[in-house]
């Protein structure tokens, strides 16, 4: 994936850019209004049936967040017999508009990263950006070497089904 510093972002499409070496910023335009959206981001109910991408046939056993400031979450996925965790903890809120919290890749514990989204209302939609600040360049080249783009592509996808549906 080539660099890229200061594009615009395309509407009702996912655009990931890296703007710096420890950056990886995502921007999608959702089909429903912030609030939806930012509950689809943070409901453990609502992240259950997204999270995942589902080509990959990866499935999440464990689901589990306490959304407010200096509250924590959890995500494990199962592929292929394998599971693998994620979690965090909220450092800032403003429902529906910003959110701010750590994620730690769990067999990487020593590579946590900083996660900002900001959700905007647009025309009746949601701009998203979701800004992923990483602690070295290696720890954010090894999440893109790992496919975490096309991964990502999808979940987004079906992450816009899922609040489409809920409109």
């Amino acid at each position: 994936m080539a660099e890229n510093r200061g594009t615009e972002f395309p509407l009702h499409d996912t655009a990931m850019t890296t703007p710096s070496d420890r950056e990886i910023v995502l921007t999608r335009t959702f089909r429903a209004p912030p609030r939806l959206v930012f509950e689809a981001w943070t409901q453990p109910e609502f992240v259950k049936r997204w999270w995942a991408p589902k080509s990959r046939c990866v499935e999440i056993v464990e689901c589990r967040a306490d959304v407010q400031v200096g509250g924590a979450y959890r995500y494990v996925l199962r592929a292929e017999g394998n599971e693998i965790g994620f979690n965090g903890k909220y450092v800032e809120i403003n429902r529906y508009t910003r959110l701010v919290y750590t994620q730690i890749f769990e067999p990487f514990p020593d590579s946590p990263l900083l996660i900002t989204v900001t959700f905007e209302e647009h025309e009746g939609k949601t701009r998203l950006r979701s800004h992923e600040l990483y602690p070295t360049k290696e720890a954010r080249d090894a999440t893109i070497a790992a496919g975490m783009e096309h991964g990502m592509r999808e979940t987004m996808n079906q992450l816009d089904d899922l609040v489409a549906s809920l409109h």
